[in-house]
Parts: structure tokens; C-alpha cells; sequence
């Protein structure tokens, strides 16, 4: 058992895993901004597209709500707006590593 605790310390405290943690924080963090982004900045205008509603409200309903049931509908909005995160978010990261593989490069091989 002693020896799984320092196995396992010793992982804890490896630079690959503070590495890690980090680059989960500054993920989460980065995640908020570009969900702002999309919702505050991208989306309003497109939202002009459809006749001042937001995106995220947009749906297709497949049976209307009455007093016995509910509706029941596609909320393609929502949809729409969560991939265009993903898009900008994946667009992003490939410029930082497109980036870093460059300066990373030119240490490597300088001429």
C-alpha cells in the first residue's frame, strides 16, 4: 500500500500533471469567454436573420401543448448555437497550436 501512495504522489506532482490542471482551469475559463462571444456578439446579429428572435428559442414543434400534454418540439436553435461554440472554440485552439508547433519549430531548428 505504501508503495501505491508514492506511486501515486509521484504522479501528482510530475510537471505533466500540474501541466494538466492548468490547462484545465485556463479551459474552463476560455470556454466561458467564447460562449459570451457567441451569445452576445455572433448570434444577435444572425438573430436579425430571423425576425429578432434568438437563436436558442428557435424550434420545431411536432405537437402543440394543451391542457393534457405538453409540447413537444426540436430545439434546433439551441442546436445551432452550441456548434457555432464548437466551431470557434476548435477554430481557436488550432490557431494556438498552429502557433506554438511554429515557435516550437524555429527553437528546434534555428537558422
Amino acid at each position: 500500500m505504501k508503495k501505491f501512495i508514492r506511486e501515486f504522489k509521484d504522479f501528482a506532482v510530475k510537471g505533466n500533471m500540474i501541466d494538466m490542471v492548468v490547462a484545465v482551469v485556463i479551459g474552463t475559463a476560455f470556454n466561458a469567454v467564447v460562449s459570451t462571444l457567441v451569445k452576445k456578439v455572433i448570434m444577435p446579429p444572425l438573430s436579425l436573420l430571423t425576425e429578432d428572435v434568438t437563436l436558442s428559442n428557435r424550434k420545431y414543434v411536432l405537437r402543440e401543448a394543451s391542457d393534457k400534454v405538453e409540447e413537444v418540439a426540436i430545439g434546433w436553435g439551441e442546436l445551432l448555437e452550441v456548434m457555432v461554440d464548437f466551431v470557434i472554440i476548435a477554430f481557436t485552439i488550432f490557431v494556438v497550436i498552429k502557433g506554438m508547433n511554429r515557435f516550437k519549430s524555429r527553437a528546434e531548428d534555428p537558422k
